[in-house]
């Protein structure tokens, strides 16, 4: 049988993994189909995908009564977590044999730290440890935003051996950062004579959400019929394609240097760079632009349901990454010709971001709170 997209794209050394995860998915059999048939190679989650999952799904109700009646005095906070961390183990359990056959590398399950701690690092390191400590998978990453503050958490898990998905990403200075932090923390793991083969990590750099800021102030300049509209005009939707493929140059640079050939000789992997927010937001680009145009080897994309259909059906795979790395340097010289400050711009992004999921995390656990309380008056009745 001929390999659909999905699986072509496997074969160019990118790894496709599902930004989504339902309860359903894991009990109606969807995601071990996803496994065999496509060769999904792991799973993203954050607030916003939970928030989805359990206001949309009658599929967490018994779960939620089950642990009511064992324990009546669970917080929002708590029952949260409590299903998440199931869902989570049940989809690391799905992964077992790639995470295995990929020498842990693949077969990824990440859940993220509470958004209300992206600005505390000791907060951070505390709750991503305990997450780590509850799910008990080896194939669990627990992300961590990528603020400031976010970078000593990750360095810092990363000494104590955990998978770390480092989240929020925007800019190529940043990820520079976040890339530091990684390769500090196993450095600090290997003076420690502890393994370092088995610490897998992933840089998540958001891709749409560039083009969508950048593009309103192009759209802004040609409305107001400064500078040359047609200049303008070619710049659209070049913003985000550019930026990865800067962020994976450094990447190149960083992992093939002698620091980390270093590392390597006891088996160390490269921390991949993870595109995110690649669902096109724009519907006058191609439903599949930001998996097109960024395939290339020792990376990753977590794809949204919408954009992972349609690239199954018809994706385009080929090694695009690499190519015209010099154009993306003229995509943004062009942008500060037209006085775009790029360094503005993913600061207001990553602040925004910080921002959406602490909301979406904050609708969640109210959106429990409602379902809690009228799961509590069904059961009184009841008994």
């Amino acid at each position: 049988m001929a390999k659909n997209p999905l699986q072509k794209v496997s074969d160019l050394g990118q790894s496709i993994w599902y930004d989504n995860i339902q309860r359903d998915m894991l009990q109606n059999g969807d995601l071990k189909r996803m496994i065999a048939g496509d060769g999904l190679r792991g799973i993203t989650s954050n607030p916003t995908i939970f928030q989805k999952a359990m206001t949309s799904s009658k599929a967490y109700e018994g779960a939620m009564g089950a642990r009511l009646m064992a324990n009546s005095k669970l917080t929002p906070r708590e029952m949260f977590y409590e299903l998440a961390i199931e869902d989570i183990q049940g989809a690391c359990d799905a992964f077992r044999e790639i995470h295995a056959s990929s020498q842990s590398r693949d077969g990824m399950v990440s859940i993220e730290v509470s958004p209300d701690l992206a600005y505390d690092s000791e907060g951070t390191i505390r709750e991503a440890r305990d997450l780590h400590r509850r799910v008990n998978r080896a194939n669990v990453m627990i992300k961590v935003p990528a603020t400031k503050e976010g970078l000593k958490a990750i360095e810092t898990l990363i000494a104590d051996g955990i998978n770390v998905n480092a989240t929020l990403l925007f800019s190529v200075e940043r990820y520079r950062e976040v890339a530091e932090a990684f390769l500090k923390g196993l450095e600090a793991r290997h003076a420690q004579k502890l393994p370092i083969s088995a610490v897998a990590s992933v840089a998540s750099f958001f891709v749409s959400r560039v083009d969508s800021a950048i593009d309103k102030q192009l759209e802004d300049q040609i409305r107001a019929g400064g500078g040359n509209a047609e200049a303008l005009k070619d710049l659209l939707g070049k913003a985000a394609i550019a930026n990865a493929k800067l962020a994976y140059r450094v990447y190149k640079q960083l992992f093939h240097s002698s620091r980390f050939a270093l590392l390597k000789k006891f088996g160390a992997q490269t921390q991949r760079l993870l595109w995110a927010s690649t669902g096109t937001k724009n519907p006058g680009y191609s439903d599949v632009l930001y998996l097109d145009e960024l395939i290339g080897p020792d990376t990753v994309n977590t794809v949204p349901p919408a954009t992972y259909t349609a690239f199954r059906d018809h994706g385009r795979p080929a090694r695009t990454l690499e190519s015209n790395e010099e154009k993306a340097e003229q995509v943004f010289a062009a942008l500060s010709e037209h006085r775009i400050d790029i360094k503005n711009v993913t600061e207001q992004l990553e602040k925004e971001g910080v921002a959406s999921f602490a909301d979406s995390f904050r609708d969640l656990l109210k959106a429990i709170e409602n379902k809690m309380q009228v799961l509590s008056t069904t059961l009184t009745k009841a008994s």
